[in-house]
């Protein structure tokens, strides 16, 4: 199961979950957060789902399905975040993994420092793996962001103190040929690189990972395994993004890109 918000564009978020959980041969279901007028050139606008319906859409799901493993992105408000946390609780939710969508690409904060504290304190004790960029690490622990690896290890480390069991460090925000990730988990830590691919098709790119997590999960992989298996999913959705032309702008990775031949994606994918 999938708690976001949805995408208009459908390149990231609830789109992005669904088509993630699909190409990795799960089945998903999904509690929506907000509502986004949105498309490859950015956000028009967003409306939020209050949180006593974000919880009848939690308790309808899980009343009903055998949910293997729930993903979490972008939560706006501390009534969701409470609203989110507390049928979590009431349901026992399995394998949750947490992406704490709070700082966008350019930097600028999107929720609230209330949210954000609400976030740590009620959502981050419950994953089973957090995935942070490096802004949103460094917003977390109130910390300057980590510049290299060993500062990356480090403030998973104190993120796993407050709460998390395990924490994937998403090293996007570096520079360098080479784009290294590191997971920090119970009794040991590790480094997860994969070439930086040079593509304006990139939104999606953490909701993606995140989700594909949870679908490995979900299918039986162990926490390690999950995490490896989900990067190599992210590593070829990206190197294959150029194949589809999506809007005018950053375009989505390419979720499908197992399955989708090279000659149908010019006539679905292409937009007039």
């Amino acid at each position: 199961m999938t708690i976001a918000g949805s995408d208009s564009g459908g390149g990231a978020g609830i789109q992005a979950d669904l088509k993630t959980f699909s190409a990795l041969g799960v089945y998903g279901a999904s509690v929506i957060t907000a509502l986004t007028a949105q498309n490859t050139r950015g956000v028009q606008g967003i409306h939020d789902v209050p949180a006593e319906f974000v919880a009848a859409q939690m308790d309808s799901v899980f009343s009903d399905l055998n949910v293997a493993a729930v993903k979490i992105g972008m939560l706006a408000s501390p009534d969701v975040i409470e609203a989110v946390a507390a049928g979590l609780e009431r349901h026992r939710a399995r394998n949750v993994v947490l992406d704490p969508v709070m700082v966008a690409t350019s930097g600028d904060r999107l929720i609230s420092e209330a949210a954000a504290l609400r976030l740590r304190d009620r959502l981050l004790p419950m994953a089973l793996v957090l995935t942070p960029n490096l802004p949103e690490a460094a917003a977390l622990l109130g910390e300057e962001m980590a510049t290299d690896e060993e500062s990356m290890r480090v403030q998973g480390e104190k993120l796993m103190a407050l709460g998390a069991l395990s924490v994937l460090m998403k090293g996007g925000h570096l520079t360098g040929p080479q784009s290294v990730d590191i997971f920090v988990y119970p009794g040991g830590s590790g480094r997860l690189e994969a070439p930086r691919i040079p593509t304006r098709n990139t939104h999606g790119t953490g909701c993606t990972l995140s989700s594909a997590i949870a679908a490995m999960l979900a299918s039986g992989s162990n926490l390690v395994e999950a995490v490896v298996q989900a990067k190599d999913y992210l590593t070829d959705a990206l190197l294959a993004a150029d194949r589809l032309r999506i809007g005018a702008g950053a375009g989505p990775v390419h979720h499908f890109h197992a399955s989708w031949s090279k000659g149908d994606e010019a006539q679905r994918q292409s937009i007039p």
